[in-house]
């Protein structure tokens, strides 16, 4: 079955709102039209009402259905700034906060935590902090979650079938410590079931099975053997070289008898520079498709999107945020 059409059948069976936090943008309001063609996922628009159908209607887009939200006109306003400020524990007062609310990142973010959505997509105009910053202020890290970090899902079509491989933290953390490697992996391996992947999770490193040393080699060892101590409900194995995690040959040679090597599916990189890297290599060499950063951690679905995506691209991130819920 088609990745996406699992998503959608999520979808189907519990229906859903997102929050589009820049509701006149053409990309946005392609992909709404097309998200409303079905009746799984209703999209929340924040912005002026009459600027958004404006835009709609001169850009051809069929927006019946959607949900328009205008932070200045938003009747439960007063109650959204008492309850950012009681979120906010005395770091922002009830006038910072307003002044934060006429944002429509602050003020989508706030929609899902006060339940008038499930989930949130923004960024096509702005950063991935501005994104970033108001999920972990406003709906803060899950329960057993410290930290939150991020996935790319990357799928090529393949002989037979698809190749659907999972890779993380890309595009959050910069410098994991070996507790936070552990709750990387762990939350990646569970985004990776979502996508129909069975996880089989490569701890990367330049080194495989001690065959170098060094502080950075120590780290992911470590946060292997820490990760192992959790018992966790998917495979892994680690430190491994690249190579020996998707090579049988080289697996047969470096680490005879892993359960992962010569076999992943799922890696973890031990800092952001290679995981960026990594993912952009096998996007633009390996003819992947990349889907993502998928924001990990967080209480609700909250993900950002690239400042030069395109509607389709809206579209995709919107299902899979929406089916992560």
């Amino acid at each position: 079955m088609h990745m996406f059409q699992q998503l959608i059948d999520i979808l189907k069976a519990n229906p859903r709102k997102i929050v589009f936090t820049e509701g006149t943008d053409p990309r946005i309001l392609e992909a709404s039209a097309r998200l409303l063609s079905g009746t799984w996922l209703t999209p929340v628009l924040v912005g002026n009402e009459k600027e958004i159908l404006a835009a709609a209607e001169e850009e051809g887009f069929n927006i019946r259905g959607a949900i328009l939200v205008d932070p200045e006109t938003y009747p439960r306003m007063d109650e959204m700034v008492e309850t950012m400020v009681e979120l906010r524990k005395g770091k922002m007062t009830a006038e910072q906060c307003r002044e934060a609310l006429k944002k429509s990142n602050y003020f989508g973010t706030m929609l899902v935590k006060m339940g008038e959505a499930d989930c949130l997509l923004g960024g096509a105009t702005y950063s991935t902090a501005d994104t970033v910053r108001p999920a972990l202020q406003l709906i803060k890290t899950k329960p057993g979650s410290t930290i939150v970090s991020s996935c790319f899902i990357l799928v090529r079509e393949a002989v037979g079938g698809r190749d659907v491989l999972a890779m993380g933290d890309c595009a959050i953390n910069i410098e994991p410590t070996e507790d936070e490697l552990v709750e990387i992996a762990t939350e990646v391996a569970h985004c990776a079931r979502i996508f129909g992947i069975e996880p089989k999770v490569a701890m990367l490193s330049y080194s495989t099975k001690d065959s170098g040393a060094g502080e950075n080699v120590d780290k992911v060892r470590h946060a292997y053997e820490k990760l192992m101590a959790t018992d966790p409900d998917f495979a892994v194995d680690g430190e491994l070289q690249f190579d020996a995690a998707i090579s049988p040959k080289v697996a047969e040679t470096k680490c005879k008898g892993s359960p992962v090597a010569g076999q992943a599916n799922t890696f973890i990189f031990p800092e952001i520079q290679s995981g960026n890297i990594g993912y952009k290599i096998a996007q633009r060499l390996g003819n992947f498709d990349a889907y993502g950063p998928i924001l990990l951690g967080l209480n609700a679905p909250i993900n950002d999107l690239s400042r030069g995506c395109n509607a389709m691209e809206v579209y995709s991130m919107a299902i899979i945020t929406a089916a992560l819920k």
